[in-house]
């Protein structure tokens, strides 16, 4: 008997194996990784539906909203449409290191149905390098769908009806956000409307005020020497890479730069069709995919988060004024929408103290921090947008409140009751921005030569909004 179980263990153990399968993004209904992929993340995966339980504020009546809306889902920059040719050759070589060489790891190797989706993907040649960050469709309905949920939830705030005195809307001088624009507002007021934009003035220093700062611009926060340059020096950062290139079937480590080719197309994939997958994510294991993660978390926190904070949290100096000024005033425009960019919206979030961890990210301590957060999957996805709504509660000792909303879910301050802020509160919090002579304060260097167009400009922009606001 015994003899006949030493005959049999080289014939089961094999089956043992076998029976451990290994991760197929083909048949994974869950897909977790995609919700992680950082400021490539798509907005319908991670965005909150707390915001049924939220908007509602017993004895209060929501009267004005504060908008910044960063654009829907884009394309590529052309540099990366313009290697579409080299995804056709990391195709062929993946497909013939399992077909041909036989090369297949013995595990974490890619099931049959993520090797066959890669072997027949195909390039989009309708996507040519001339419609460099180009919104998609996808990002089309992206702003479209904020808008009609914003209006659900506050129509009163929000009527149907466009009027240029109680609205006023302004973006950024990119296709992304003008379309973003036209989007949301025909998510508010339907297809044909009349709704425009303030006119965008020559230097942006509302809506890109990092243009326009020497210090910021020198912040070394993906060079050598910096926190996100030594994590992609690392031990997890190179073995990952190693892993990567096994489970596609190399017998050697993939150039980086392949590497982050696969993984940006699958994150833009998958961003532009939620309702699909991309073939490239089956090239990932969801824990990958986590260390990737990190080092983009990495780069915004010390590009436009709290690792340079003395620089950063400055920069939005004016939008966060525009904010104050905006709800303060009893008078319109009661909605103000405007339509930027991811560091926009993580500056004007490291300025107002959201999403702030106890620990500073470093490239040592990935492992301590899966809980942090400040992670931009969540906090700055395609289409991310941070709403500010002021409530009157005629019978509350504090009459004027405010509810913050980041991607459809209240911003939990701990100065703060479960979302519900006073206003008075929030003015004493902000006062040092509120009172700043923003042209000396956003930027340690000063502005560049550019700025005295800009002020001029915003000069402008405010006295035509008088003028037509006296008009009517």
């Amino acid at each position: 008997m015994r003899f006949l179980l030493l005959l049999l263990v080289p014939l089961v153990a094999p089956l043992l194996v076998d029976g451990q399968e290994d991760y197929c993004f083909g048949k994974d209904s869950d897909r977790p990784q995609t919700a992680q992929f950082a400021s490539k993340t798509a907005y319908q995966i991670v965005k909150s539906s707390n915001i049924d339980k939220q908007y509602l504020v017993p004895g209060c009546e929501a009267k004005k909203m504060w908008v910044f809306h960063r654009h829907g889902t884009r394309l590529p920059k052309s540099g990366t449409i313009k290697k579409a040719s080299r995804l056709i050759e990391l195709r062929d070589q993946i497909v013939k290191n399992y077909r041909e060489a036989k090369t297949k790891p013995d595990t974490n190797a890619l099931c049959t149905e993520d090797l066959i989706a890669i072997q027949l993907w195909k390039g989009n040649s309708s996507i040519t390098p001339d419609m460099d960050e180009f919104l998609t469709s996808q990002g089309y309905d992206d702003l479209r769908g904020t808008a009609k949920l914003y209006q659900r939830y506050y129509p009163t705030v929000l009527p149907k009806d466009y009027n240029d005195t109680y609205y006023q809307f302004r973006h950024t001088d990119t296709q992304r956000t003008t379309e973003s624009f036209k989007a949301f507002a025909e998510g508010l007021f339907g297809t044909g409307n009349a709704a425009h934009p303030v006119d965008i003035p020559k230097d942006d220093l509302l809506l890109r005020p990092y243009d326009y700062c020497q210090s910021y611009k020198e912040l070394n926060y993906k060079g050598e020497g910096s926190e996100y340059h030594k994590y992609t020096q690392s031990a997890l950062w190179n073995s990952t890479l190693a892993d990567i290139s096994t489970r596609l079937g190399y017998l050697y480590t993939l150039d980086q730069a392949d590497i982050l080719l696969m993984y940006d197309t699958c994150r833009y994939e998958q961003a532009w069709q939620v309702d699909r997958t991309s073939v490239w994510c089956g090239a990932f294991l969801p824990e990958q995919v986590t260390v990737f993660e990190y080092a983009e978390d990495l780069k915004y926190y010390y590009g436009s988060g709290y690792g340079f904070e003395e620089d950063t949290a400055r920069l939005n100096c004016r939008l966060v004024q525009d904010m104050l000024t905006h709800l303060s005033n009893p008078v319109s425009p009661h909605v103000i929408a405007h339509f930027g960019h991811t560091t926009g919206l993580q500056t004007l979030i490291t300025a107002l103290g959201i999403r702030k961890d106890d620990i500073k990210l470093r490239a040592d301590n990935y492992n301590s921090l899966t809980n942090r957060r400040w992670k931009t999957s969540i906090l700055g996805p395609f289409a991310a947008n941070f709403v500010a709504v002021k409530y009157d509660c005629p019978a509350a000792l504090d009459k004027e409140k405010a509810v913050f909303f980041l991607n459809q879910d209240a911003v939990q301050l701990d100065w703060c009751s479960v979302g519900l802020c006073n206003w008075s509160e929030v003015l004493q919090r902000y006062k040092t921005l509120a009172d700043a002579n923003c042209d000396e304060y956003f930027c340690r260097s000063g502005a560049s030569s550019l700025a005295g167009g800009a002020l001029s400009s915003l000069l402008a922009s405010f006295l035509l909004a008088a003028v037509v606001y006296l008009m009517h």
